[in-house]
């Protein structure tokens, strides 16, 4: 090994060494109620996957919030973390209810078309974030993609009461309407960045995962 990389791995902090960062654990908490949510979307256990989605937008929200109040965090720790937050903010609030509608609509291609549809709008609208932030440092331009996991939470209390081609297509027209919501150029206030509102997302994510648990042991 040169000089000069010896010097570079100095400089470098290992990956591993981010996820000591109380935050990122906390991101990487949220990613596995994903990846659960995903699992049992595709396995067709949906009061399951609810369950999951609701709780990766608690861990979502709560990494920012405990960021915010430490104070020891290093540049790189913020700029980490931002990208970690990024990146499974599209698995998240965009793969994830792609799956879960394609896997609810029994595969038909339309669904497949319309999962499409909301990645791309999830996809666009994160990037459009990336680049351009918050718009007078409070509000966003377009509906926040974290929003769509909780509308679609709080549809599937009412999936028994229809027949599920009925609901099928009515989920598939509220998806639709969260992607032009997503990529429009309406003003939405910033609601994780409120304690209080992050209180009422704890007691939102309580109260439909025990009724949703309910629903799956009744």
């Amino acid at each position: 090994m040169t000089i000069d990389e010896s010097a570079f791995d100095e400089k470098q902090p290992t990956i591993l060494s981010f996820v000591i960062d109380v935050p990122n654990l906390c991101s990487l908490a949220g990613l596995a109620c994903t990846v659960s949510a995903i699992y049992f979307s595709v396995i067709g256990v949906f009061y399951a996957a609810m369950i999951g989605m609701v709780w990766a937008v608690a861990f979502d929200w709560a990494d920012g919030l405990i960021a915010r109040k430490l104070q020891n965090r290093t540049a790189d720790d913020m700029r980490f973390g931002g990208q970690l937050d990024v990146l499974i903010d599209i698995v998240s609030y965009g793969v994830t209810p792609a799956i879960l509608l394609m896997s609810y609509g029994q595969f038909d291609l339309i669904y497949l078309v319309a999962a499409f549809i909301m990645l791309a709008a999830g996809v666009l609208r994160l990037s459009y974030f990336s680049i351009f932030g918050l718009a007078d440092g409070s509000r966003y331009k377009g509906l926040a993609i974290d929003n769509n996991s909780l509308v679609i939470v709080f549809l599937f209390l009412f999936e028994g009461y229809l027949s599920q081609p009925l609901f099928a297509i009515g989920f598939c027209l509220v998806c639709m309407i969260l992607a032009i919501l997503n990529v429009s150029n309406i003003s939405t206030p910033k609601l994780s960045g409120n304690p209080i509102n992050v209180v009422l997302l704890a007691a939102y994510t309580l109260i439909t995962s025990g009724l949703y648990a309910w629903k799956l042991y009744a």
